[in-house]
């Protein structure tokens, strides 16, 4: 179960990235932020209301909250850092998110087995790889290494965090709906900052909203990813969960290829096949 539930939020959030990424090309990013994840937080709320959520309100929603104000703060300075530097250094840098939730499960208790930890390994190498590092080029900024750093380790933060927020069901949905109105409210206080300083909340021909429905997925994809993450670790080792939860940037990658016939650099395709035997030694470990 701890597997399956990963890798589906590992899939989700993938293509959450890929679609926010084709977004963020014609849309400020700050927009597609607050706009999807305000769809997110309303659908959310239906269910909220049609489950009795607002039963499972206790202390733990703090962890929520907490998430929420994380979650936007690592991913402005993720596209912060892709706008300063090269992807090729950007995105392998920033899958050390996983060390957070690894590290707080060592701490807690975890000892995964030999296999295990041989596939943790294999597969957070084939993630670094899968995200076509930049071995040659001219020296990356240090403020686009340090934003990038902060953007892995609140990634990392909001997945220990999510796993505490509930332990039911009804009361995930409730965890998840506060943790996006709280995204919602940071974002918005972040583009109303960026429009007062001379920045545009939307391109100049107006909202596009034919974008409507992917920004709708890219705002439910993320906060289903959340939810199939937080049950993954859950009910199995928060290592195992966190590192194949991790896989994401190889799925942004493939969608890229099937898409946009963007063409895989060979560091690439060895790094999915590696993020591939990782999974399968977890999964059998």
């Amino acid at each position: 179960m701890t597997a399956f539930f990963a890798l589906t939020t590992s899939l989700l959030w993938g293509l959450a990235d890929f679609g926010g990424g084709l977004l963020t090309r014609r849309t400020p990013a700050l927009t597609v932020v607050v706009v999807s994840q305000a769809i997110a937080a309303a659908v959310l709320g239906a269910i909220v209301v049609a489950t009795g959520g607002w039963g499972g309100a206790g202390p733990r929603l703090w962890f929520a909250f907490a998430a929420g104000l994380v979650g936007p703060v690592a991913l402005l300075s993720f596209y912060k850092a892709l706008a300063l530097g090269p992807m090729g250094v950007v995105s392998p840098l920033a899958t050390l998110s996983v060390a957070v939730p690894v590290g707080v499960g060592l701490v807690l208790g975890e000892r995964p087995g030999l296999l295990q930890v041989a596939g943790i390994a294999v597969a957070v190498t084939g993630v670094v790889l899968a995200g076509g590092p930049q071995l040659r080029g001219a020296p990356v900024q240090r403020r686009t290494i340090l934003l990038t750093l902060i953007a892995a380790l609140g990634f990392g933060t909001v997945f220990a965090l999510i796993t505490e927020a509930s332990t039911t069901v009804t009361g995930l949905f409730l965890a998840l709906f506060v943790q996006r109105l709280t995204n919602v409210a940071v974002g918005g206080a972040a583009l109303a900052v960026s429009v007062r300083r001379g920045g545009r909340a939307v391109p100049e021909g107006g909202f596009p909203w034919t974008s409507l429905p992917a920004l709708a997925f890219v705002g439910l994809a993320d906060v289903a990813a959340n939810g199939t993450y937080a049950v993954a670790a859950q009910h199995g080792p928060v290592t195992v969960a966190a590192v194949l939860a991790s896989l994401y940037p190889v799925v942004t990658a493939l969608a890229a290829r099937g898409f946009l016939s963007e063409r895989l650099r060979a560091i690439q395709a060895a790094g999915a096949g590696l993020a591939l035997l990782g999974t399968l030694l977890l999964a059998t470990g």
